[in-house]
């Protein structure tokens, strides 16, 4: 269960994501400023820990070419939603309406995308569908109901 120390990590960091990310680009006066910001964080983040991690294991080597070009392409997905939510700040969404429409469909996206990937054994209860109405309704709720 301590994975779950980092659900709440990355449930924190990713709900103040947008918030942060609006005033940024803000303050600096450009999408393109506030993404090239975003990307040298992920650089940052992502090159040199892992790199420092992998090194002080002696496992900075062997790396497959079916995972190298998966996990690019995964990477590459998060630098595109963090793009198209610059944009879609760009274009006057604010992270009031923004987030809650990205969080609420996101796991959608997710749980096809995974059943598509690792297809279940057996067919997904009727409650999934259940699920996906419920999830798209509170998204609905938080819109609608949203502080002005």
């Amino acid at each position: 269960m301590v994975w779950l120390i980092f659900v709440v990590g990355a449930v924190l960091s990713w709900g103040a994501y947008g918030a942060m990310l609006h005033m940024g680009q803000q303050q600096l006066g450009s999408p393109l400023k506030a993404l090239l910001c975003v990307g040298v964080a992920y650089g940052l983040i992502g090159i040199l820990l892992p790199v420092v991690a992998l090194g002080s294991q002696g496992e900075l080597s062997n790396f497959n070419s079916t995972g190298l070009v998966t996990a690019t392409v995964a990477g590459a997905l998060g630098a595109i939603g963090a793009g198209c939510i610059i944009w879609a700040f760009k274009m006057g969404g604010l992270p009031i309406n923004v987030m809650p429409l990205v969080f609420g469909g996101a796991p959608l996206v997710n749980v096809l995308v995974t059943l598509i990937i690792h297809p279940p054994k057996n067919a997904p209860s009727p409650l999934l569908y259940v699920g996906f109405v419920l999830a798209a309704a509170g998204a609905f709720i938080v819109l609608r109901y949203r502080p002005t």
